[in-house]
């Protein structure tokens, strides 16, 4: 190599790795200051209220109790129900179906269902429940954020699953253990890190989503845990009181939005965990 071409080389790498080095700096420093005005701004709308008081009309005090209760609900059904859903299907695409025209087309799916913007689910179950119930509802809620569970549960588990070496397989089959047996006893326990970090990525993934519920549950500016009438949710709410004039109204959405953040970050953080306990396992 020509001591030329070894210098531009040597001046491409130096441009490039600065263009790298600035454009992590510019990212850095946005989230810092977004999170600096969320912890500044919300810590200092916590008070013991927001964890018992429902929410309040304009100018009163007030929490946000039954918004937390919303969406603990909804999440936990949408995670009870699309949890077992993803890791059945995951578990069909990589253990029975890995070439079959079938699993060809319900990953195809997954990667759309993945992909798609979650307004659009939204709109959906709109479509589908509540225009035929006439009415706005917790449980077509569940059903939008479902869908979102869904998929990651599925891409999750099918690569969880892939990752497991097929002598485990092999040997659980040697010693005459029917095959689902062995997905049970064998497969499944050797990817459970896997599995478990993607259900904590579902969870992190719908406890902020906002627009399908906009759609379905819509709000109740009161304590409610009837599924089958308007529910609240702290998306939902942040993103009403956080438009609103009202200073407590908006103090509360700061809140609000400081708790999502917590929660948020606390699954992140165990789920990296979890996986890279599940990969030195290994």
């Amino acid at each position: 190599m020509s001591a030329a071409r070894y210098q531009i080389r040597r001046v491409n790498n130096a441009v490039f790795l600065a263009l790298s080095l600035s454009a992590t700096a510019i990212a850095l420093v946005a989230l810092s200051l977004i999170l600096w005005s969320l912890l500044q701004l919300g810590f200092g709308a916590l008070s013991l209220d927001v964890f018992t008081k429902a929410t309040p009309p304009p100018g009163e005090k007030g929490g946000l109790l039954n918004a937390i209760v919303g969406s603990l609900m909804m999440n936990g059904i949408a995670v009870g129900v699309g949890t077992p859903v993803g890791i059945l299907a995951g578990t069909y695409l990589a253990e029975y179906g890995k070439n079959h025209p079938l699993s060809v087309v319900a990953r195809f799916i997954n990667d759309i269902l993945l992909s798609a913007p979650s307004i659009v689910l939204g709109l959906f179950i709109y479509e589908l429940v509540v225009v035929r119930m006439r009415h706005f509802s917790g449980w077509a809620g569940c059903a939008a954020l479902t869908l979102l569970v869904i998929p990651i549960v599925v891409r999750t588990t099918e690569n969880s699953l892939a990752l497991v070496p097929d002598g485990l397989r092999e040997a659980a089959v040697s010693v005459g253990a029917p095959r689902y047996v062995a997905i049970q006893k064998v497969t499944w326990r050797a990817a459970q890190a896997g599995v478990l970090t993607g259900v904590l990525l579902a969870i992190a993934r719908i406890f902020g989503e906002t627009a399908p519920l906009l759609f379905t549950a819509l709000n109740h500016q009161y304590m409610s845990t009837d599924m089958n009438q308007p529910i609240a949710s702290l998306p939902v709410v942040i993103y009403q009181f956080a438009l609103s004039p009202y200073v407590d109204w908006q103090k509360l959405a700061w809140a609000g939005a400081l708790l999502i953040t917590v929660v948020v970050l606390l699954l992140n953080v165990l789920a990296r965990v979890i996986g890279s306990r599940g990969v030195k396992s290994k």
